[in-house]
C-alpha cells in the first residue's frame, strides 16, 4: 500500500449528516448542542456529572463526594449507593414506559423476542433467585459464556442486580480459555447454554464448559 493511500485514509473528511427528521427526534439535535455539552463538561467535569447522576439515575444513598482523584486512582460518586439493575428495570414500572419494548431480539435464524420493561424486570428478577439459591452471593464472580440472546442480558442484569460482579466469556472460546478465565476471576457459577448459532452453524457451548470444568 502507497503512502498516499494511507494519508487519504488517514484524513478522511467526508460528512453524512442525518435526515431533518432523524434530527429533530435525537436527544442530541444538532453539532452545535452537542459541543456545548462537551464543553460544558470540560469546563467543570465535576459539575457535569453530578447533575448528570442526579437527574438521570435512582441513589438508594447519595455519595458524600463526587469525586476522589488521588493519581492514579480516580473514586467517583464516593459513599453513594446505587443497583444498576434497578436503573435499567425497577425505575421505569411505575411509568408508561412499563409496557414499552426494553428489549428486542431477532436471532440468526430469523426468529425474534421483544420484551418489555415488565417482562424483562420478572425475567431477571427469575435469574437472580436462581442465582442466589445456587449460593451466589454479593461479591461473588460468575462466568457467562452464552450465545447472543436475550438471556445473556438478563444473567448479565441479574448477577448485578444481587451485587455479583460476572465476567462475560467469548462464545468462541475453546474449554481451556474458559477454564483459565473462570479461575482468574475466581468464578463461583457459570451460567451458559446447550448451544447457539454462529455463521449458520450450532456452537455446542455446554459441552465446551463441561470440558471446562473437568480441566
Amino acid at each position: 500500500m502507497s503512502e498516499s493511500t494511507i494519508e487519504s485514509t488517514l484524513n478522511e473528511k467526508r460528512q453524512f449528516p442525518p435526515s431533518a427528521e432523524f434530527s429533530k427526534n435525537a436527544r442530541i439535535k444538532s453539532l452545535e448542542e452537542y459541543q456545548a455539552l462537551y464543553d460544558q463538561a470540560a469546563a467543570n467535569p465535576e459539575q457535569f456529572w453530578e447533575q448528570l447522576a442526579e437527574k438521570e439515575l435512582h441513589w438508594f444513598k447519595k455519595w458524600d463526594k463526587v469525586l476522589d482523584w488521588q493519581p492514579p486512582n480516580a473514586k467517583w460518586f464516593v459513599g453513594g449507593q446505587m443497583n444498576i439493575s434497578y436503573n435499567c428495570l425497577d425505575r421505569h414500572l411505575t411509568t408508561p414506559r412499563k409496557n414499552k419494548a426494553a428489549l428486542i431480539w431477532e436471532g440468526e435464524p430469523g426468529d425474534s423476542r421483544t420484551l418489555t420493561y415488565a417482562q424483562l424486570h420478572r425475567e431477571v428478577c427469575q435469574m437472580a433467585n436462581v442465582i442466589k439459591e445456587m449460593g451466589v452471593k454479593k461479591g461473588d464472580r460468575v462466568g457467562i459464556y452464552m450465545p447472543m440472546i436475550p438471556e445473556a442480558a438478563i444473567a448479565m442484569l441479574a448477577c448485578a442486580r444481587i451485587g455479583a460482579a460476572h465476567t462475560v466469556i467469548f462464545g468462541g472460546f475453546s474449554a481451556e480459555s474458559i477454564k483459565d478465565r473462570l479461575i482468574d476471576a475466581q468464578a463461583k457459577l457459570v451460567i451458559t447454554a446447550d448451544g447457539g448459532w454462529r455463521k449458520e452453524s450450532i456452537v455446542a457451548l455446554k459441552e465446551q464448559v463441561d470440558k471446562a470444568l473437568e480441566l
